[in-house]
């Protein structure tokens, strides 16, 4: 039986390419439809509408960044005038010198407190106290008393010293010689004598002598005695008996028997029943396994071959074969290649449909509408551009140039005020500070006392040289007590 599907007549083609069109021409229309209006709808509305919404952000954008722009600007310069230079002029004017004069005070106050007692303290009762009150007696005692008496008694012990250098080997040579003479007479000679004198000759002559004798004359005679006596009473008639009786015995009426026995009896028997159990066994498996066969296997392979196997080929596989092959592959590739027509065919059905559709609204909507926008609607735009919006842009222009220049004007002005009112602050401050010190000069003299303000640098000495320290200023030649 061929497994290939035969082409399907036109009687199967036809019908399905009628049902097929018809049912996908609404969807191929409704598709052309949803297309065109995604293009419509993206070329009329969305791409102005995004270009629109873009300008007018855009101008939105620059308007808010000119508007706070100019709010930070004039903000910033607000915060400069009311709160940075005040702060700056209080800070120079009335913070610092304040600051400085407290600092002054401070160390000044902080050094009475808590260094110059603990200098003072230091200096004129700690150091005298220390030096005169104890650094000096014990130096007088170390000169007079300490020293005098240290050499002295280093010197007697140098005297005692070297003469019990000389004593003391010679008494340690005496009794190191007497004690090394003890000690052998009392833990080394009584052991040597008694070794020598005592235990040595009763092992030797008590002992060993006795031994040697008895072993040479009475042991050794009395073994090869008692060894001839075995030898030719035991072992000779032993040896006989066993060689001339037991081993024929053994050999010839155990051995030989059993020999022939296993050779001509059981060897033979072995043999055969070695070869009959196989088989016996074999003939026995085969058996088992032919009835196994016959009651387990047998019934259910013919079941299986010759009612299952036939009933389910020619019942079901092969009409549903037939089915396959005949019916539905020819049905369904009829169905695809319809739908591929179809799908064409619709779009060629939709176009048309299109183009009538796109000709009639051109007709009754389109020409009517770019007539009357070249008509009318392009010169009125004109007039207006010409007429209303160049001249309000122009005004707008100049009115922007005048804001300008009123801002720069403005600028300028607030720029001479500021510079009058610092030159009038700096006017101010250098009469208060003149005021000050005439005041200062009133109260304390011509002289500036050296506590208060800012420390006095000390000049250096050039003593008579031109040549100056680099940075310092020259000090006078004579000393200030001579020069009163």
């Amino acid at each position: 039986m061929s497994m290939e599907s035969p082409p399907p007549p036109a009687l199967i083609r036809i019908p399905v390419r009628i049902v097929v069109l018809v049912a996908v021409l609404p969807v191929r229309m409704v598709w052309d439809v949803l297309v065109a209006t995604a293009h419509f709808l993206d070329r009329a509305v969305l791409r102005p509408a995004g270009r629109g919404l873009a300008y007018v952000l855009t101008g939105l954008n620059q308007a808010l960044t000119r508007v706070l722009t100019g709010v930070g600007r004039g903000l910033g310069r607000l915060f400069h005038h009311l709160v940075a230079r005040p702060v700056r002029w209080l800070h120079r004017t009335v913070l610092t010198p304040v600051g400085r004069g407290l600092a002054v005070g401070g160390r000044v106050l902080g050094k009475l407190l808590f260094v110059w007692p603990w200098v003072g303290l230091w200096r004129y009762l700690l150091v005298p106290v220390a030096r005169y009150g104890i650094a000096a007696p014990a130096r007088w005692l170390h000169h007079t008393v300490l020293r005098p008496t240290g050499r002295g008694l280093a010197r007697a012990l140098a005297a005692v010293g070297a003469g019990l250098g000389w004593f003391l080997p010679r008494l340690g040579r005496g009794l190191g010689t007497g004690a090394g003479w003890l000690a052998r007479a009392v833990f080394v000679w009584p052991w040597v004598g008694l070794w020598r004198y005592v235990v040595v000759p009763v092992c030797r002559y008590g002992i060993a002598a006795p031994a040697v004798w008895l072993y040479r004359r009475g042991l050794v005679p009395l073994g090869g005695g008692l060894f001839f006596l075995l030898e030719k009473g035991v072992f000779v008639p032993v040896s006989a008996l066993f060689r001339y009786v037991l081993v024929p015995l053994l050999r010839y009426g155990v051995v030989v028997p059993v020999l022939w026995f296993d050779r001509y009896v059981l060897t033979p028997a072995g043999k055969g029943l070695g070869r009959l159990l196989p088989r016996l066994g074999r003939g026995i498996a085969v058996a088992t396994v032919l009835l196994a066969k016959a009651v387990f296997v047998w019934p259910w392979v013919g079941l299986w071959r010759y009612v299952l196997v036939p009933l389910v080929r020619y019942g079901i596989v092969v009409p549903l074969g037939w089915l396959w092959n005949r019916v539905l592959v020819p049905v369904a590739r009829e169905v695809r290649d319809a739908l591929a027509v179809c799908w064409r065919v619709a779009g060629y059905v939709s176009r048309a449909v299109g183009r009538a559709l796109k000709w009639t609204v051109r007709t009754l909507v389109g020409l009517p509408l770019v007539w009357f926008w070249r008509s009318v609607c392009t010169p009125v735009g004109h007039w207006i551009r010409d007429h209303v919006w160049a001249p309000a842009r122009r005004a707008a222009a100049a009115a922007r140039r005048l804001a300008a220049t009123a801002g720069r004007v403005a600028k300028e002005t607030l720029a001479g005020a500021g510079r009058a009112a610092r030159e009038a602050l700096g006017s101010a401050r250098a009469a208060v500070r003149e005021a000050r010190r005439d005041t200062w000069r009133a109260l304390v003299g011509s002289v500036r006392s050296s506590g208060s303000g800012e420390p006095e640098v000390a000049r250096a000495r050039t003593l008579g040289s031109t040549t100056n320290v680099p940075g310092a200023a020259p000090a006078p030649e004579i000393s200030l007590r001579k020069r009163g």
